[in-house]
């Protein structure tokens, strides 16, 4: 089906109006985001089974929000990137929410939800969360976007594919993903502005794709939205310089670094405390020209 596209400036009010707390107060800074992440998940690629605890899992997020976390990124089902990750049911994912979110919440950092399913959003929204991080963009679930523009709260819309093609002009495709969650949006009554572009690094791409929308990230800027970058130890640094998952600090550093270069205006990251410190250096050296 041929959806019409929507010019990457939009002339009428709605666009122009503020964006929904948090994400306008949030923006207001002029340095860039940090989103932590806490996976209560036995699966990711990266730090699976380590925060499964309730106990564990809330020392983290304290932890992060006390080394500069703006966000923390709740997510109960892996969405592991390059594939293999077990599908949870919705009873699951909400048994493995229920005893952190809301102690998560308390800490007074802002919280987004990591999910593809609508009624999982719906409830961590009631239960305090104030943005919903999509990797589907809002093209998986059908009720998505309209619990998001019923709670009237961001969200973070990610550039997802089946499976990774070479062949794609990936640049293009993510494009083309971005004008079509737009639309799903704006049917939906959600504000443009309260849209986040997420080009996915390592979802549905090749490595050498994932180095591809970073280097080309100033391309998205036409949409006139803050864009999220998560490289955080993803495998396309392991193909440049061989290691495990959780060897991959400075490959994640530099590709963050390079993407708020290029446009980014939040980072999502594992390591937060190296991370706030790596953009603020960045920053302050940007700054003194």
């Amino acid at each position: 089906m041929t959806v019409a596209r929507r010019p990457f400036s939009d002339p009428d009010s709605v666009a122009r109006m503020a964006p929904p707390e948090p994400l306008a107060r949030l923006l207001a800074n002029a340095r860039p985001l940090v989103m932590g992440i806490l996976n209560i998940t036995p699966d990711s690629f990266s730090d699976g089974g380590k925060f499964l605890d309730p106990k564990v899992a809330i020392a983290h997020a304290k932890r992060m929000a006390a080394e500069g976390a703006d966000v923390l990124d709740i997510g109960a089902e892996s969405t592991r990137p390059y594939g293999g990750a077990s599908a949870v049911s919705l009873d699951d994912e909400m048994a493995r929410l229920k005893p952190v979110l809301p102690e998560t919440v308390g800490l007074g950092v802002a919280v987004s939800i990591d999910t593809i399913k609508a009624k999982v959003a719906a409830w961590a929204l009631s239960a305090g969360a104030t943005i919903v991080n999509d990797v589907w963009g809002l093209q998986r679930d059908p009720d998505m976007a309209r619990v998001v523009a019923e709670h009237r709260v961001p969200v973070i819309v990610m550039h997802n594919r089946e499976r990774a093609d070479p062949a794609v002009d990936i640049v293009a495709d993510v494009t083309a993903f971005f004008h079509r969650s737009l639309e799903i949006a704006a049917r939906a009554g959600i504000l443009r502005t309260a849209v986040v572009l997420d080009p996915g690094v390592g979802f549905g791409k090749t490595p050498e794709q994932s180095m591809t929308v970073i280097a080309r990230l100033d391309e998205f800027k036409g949409f006139g939205l803050p864009i999220l970058v998560g490289a955080s130890r993803k495998r396309f640094i392991n193909t440049v310089s061989p290691s495990a998952p959780g060897e991959r600090l400075g490959g994640s550093i530099a590709a963050h670094v390079l993407a708020v270069a290029n446009g980014a205006r939040l980072i999502r990251a594992h390591d937060v405390a190296e991370t706030v410190q790596a953009l603020r250096v960045f920053e302050a050296i940007r700054g003194s020209r």
